[in-house]
């Protein structure tokens, strides 16, 4: 039964190359998502390497093995699926399921989220937009760009949202851009470093790191 340590050090690899397509995951990185020291991280790797969940050199980075990147996949259905179960059935907020998902996921067992997600109608992303793993390991994405690409006149509809922090997550509530929220560019000022939207007729200024984190498709 891999640890808690092992777990969290697996989905946070899987993570970082699977945003950077397929590139190793350098030291800093993974002490930057877990925040620890890089030391830490270096050791940490070292056991991995040794129990056959990833591969690493120094200086090179990290991958995961086959056996890592399944390891990682079921952490991450875990914790999908918790969120979505929290947000559909206690009505939580999605800027307050992340915390507990992080918690829930070590405890629970691939019997019962098997069970959660037969319950939830076996649905494919989370509440953030994020694709859930399937039972068998599969994984599958929907082609998306971000709304700091699109152009002055694209319809798009949200589909995932890449920062999920708390507070930007309740930001985008306050802005009235929920998960699924339709609207068109009316405005894209590279100069300023700002995309306008209109959503139900209300226009919103976003900063272009904001609209960088906010991946869309054409509507």
């Amino acid at each position: 039964m891999p640890s808690l340590t092992v777990e969290n050090y697996v989905k946070a690899i899987f993570q970082i190359c699977y945003a950077q397509a397929g590139k190793p995951a350098a030291t800093g990185q993974v002490a930057a998502a877990l925040n620890v020291s890089p030391g830490t991280v270096t050791s940490m790797l070292k056991t991995l390497s040794e129990g056959g969940l990833a591969t690493y050199a120094p200086y090179e980075g990290v991958r995961l093995t086959t056996a890592g990147n399944a390891l990682a996949l079921r952490v991450l259905r875990r914790h999908r699926l918790i969120e979505l179960f929290l947000v559909k059935t206690l009505a939580l907020n999605w800027d307050e399921v992340h915390e507990e998902a992080e918690h829930m996921e070590h405890a629970v067992s691939d019997r019962l989220i098997d069970r959660i997600d037969a319950f939830l109608a076996f649905p494919q992303v989370d509440p953030h937009g994020d694709p859930i793993p399937r039972a068998d390991g599969s994984l599958e994405t929907e082609e998306s760009r971000s709304l700091a690409e699109c152009q002055v006149g694209d319809s798009f509809r949200l589909v995932r949202v890449v920062d999920q922090s708390p507070e930007f997550l309740r930001y985008l509530t306050e802005a009235g851009l929920p998960l699924g929220a339709q609207g068109k560019v009316v405005a894209s000022r590279a100069e300023a470093g700002t995309v306008t939207i209109a959503i139900a007729g209300q226009e919103t200024t976003l900063g272009r790191p904001a609209a960088e984190k906010l991946l869309v498709t054409e509507n």
